[in-house]
């Protein structure tokens, strides 16, 4: 009996331990995708910077702002649950998309073949140009050609710093645009490259500083939500598609951006 007792217990023993992992009596995740996942736990988890006005920032209370942050609380309300928001530095977000860590990014995202390998996205939200910043007295570049053998600053794996590493230039890694226009000014950079309209909600904050822009991209590029590839997510995708249609059917989305750019940057 004494042995038959402890076979039972190595038996019963061995059985919780192979259920651990294999998560005996619960429900399997992939019967529901993401989008269903979310609904039942009644959040979303968004991921952004919160540093880079007016897209997502702290105000003056501390509070996270911005563009981005109203529209992400929009889609939630859309999709009937709560957003939260998760704050962290650029070149960890995307990653944490891809891992799971986050169920979206909204943070100025603009689409790029190399990022649409990894991520399937949204109908674009918003449409940005891009800026070569320079210090006000720098008369060596005036084009984006210019930039070959220079050092410009930017947020690691950034757009602006692909673009500016395709025109030749070294670039040094910053978390935050108040660092990168820091970098410029006190000579550590000669330029960096940033978004047109966080430039200008920059200089309205700061309007004798000694910057100016040397040159603009000529197209727009495209703004969305880059949402984790592959069948899982496609629900969320579509869903997040119809909640941004509807935000510009009915000027919701208008409405945020001349909020906080002055002007509506969400039309073609």
């Amino acid at each position: 009996m004494k042995k038959k007792r402890i076979v039972t217990m190595l038996m019963a023993v061995l059985l919780i331990i192979l259920c651990i992992p294999a998560g005996c009596g619960k429900k399997e995740e992939s019967d529901q995708d993401l989008l269903a996942r979310i609904k039942e736990k009644g959040e979303i988890v968004i991921a952004m910077e919160g540093t880079w006005a007016p897209w997502t920032y702290h105000d003056e209370n501390d509070k996270l702002v911005g563009f981005d942050t109203e529209v992400g609380e929009a889609i939630a309300e859309i999709l009937g649950v709560k957003a939260v928001f998760v704050e962290g530095e650029w070149d960890g977000l995307l990653a944490g998309l891809e891992v799971g860590r986050y169920d979206l990014m909204i943070n100025g995202v603009e689409i790029t073949d190399d990022r649409s390998e990894k991520y399937d996205f949204t109908d674009a939200y918003a449409y940005i140009r891009t800026a070569l910043i320079v210090k006000s007295d720098n008369n060596e570049i005036t084009t984006f050609e210019d930039l070959k053998g220079k050092t410009t600053a930017n947020s690691i794996n950034s757009t602006y710093m692909y673009l500016a590493e395709d025109y030749g230039a070294t670039v040094l890694g910053v978390d935050t645009l108040d660092q990168t226009l820091d970098m410029v000014l006190s000579g550590r950079a000669d330029a960096t490259l940033n978004a047109e309209l966080s430039f200008d909600d920059y200089m309205k904050v700061h309007p004798d500083v000694a910057l100016k822009v040397a040159a603009l991209t000529e197209e727009a590029s495209l703004v969305a939500i880059p949402v984790r590839k592959g069948e899982d997510g496609q629900t969320l995708r579509e869903a997040v598609n119809n909640a941004i249609k509807e935000l510009r059917g009915n000027g919701k989305l208008a409405e945020i951006s001349e909020k906080y750019f002055g002007k509506d940057i969400t039309q073609p």
